[in-house]
């Protein structure tokens, strides 16, 4: 890679990613951080078939619950 791309983002967004920005992290490794590792997800297809729904609906609702707190920091 090495080149260089300008970004116009709003305020928000940047006051966003500066509250998750850690020492000696560039605003570059903070976009990037959440997408390393990703998986493809149809790998996983049927893996939840033999889970009943009210399971499902309590590990969505934990996942949701950590989502909305925001990005560990």
């Amino acid at each position: 890679m090495g080149g260089h791309e300008t970004l116009t983002i709003g305020e928000e967004a940047y006051r966003r990613l500066a509250e998750v920005k850690q020492n000696g992290e560039s605003f570059t490794d903070v976009i990037i951080r959440p997408t390393e590792g990703r998986i493809c997800l149809s790998k996983h297809s049927g893996a939840w078939k033999d889970v009943d729904d009210s399971e499902v609906k309590r590990v969505l609702g934990e996942i949701e619950g950590v989502w909305h707190k925001g990005w560990p920091s």
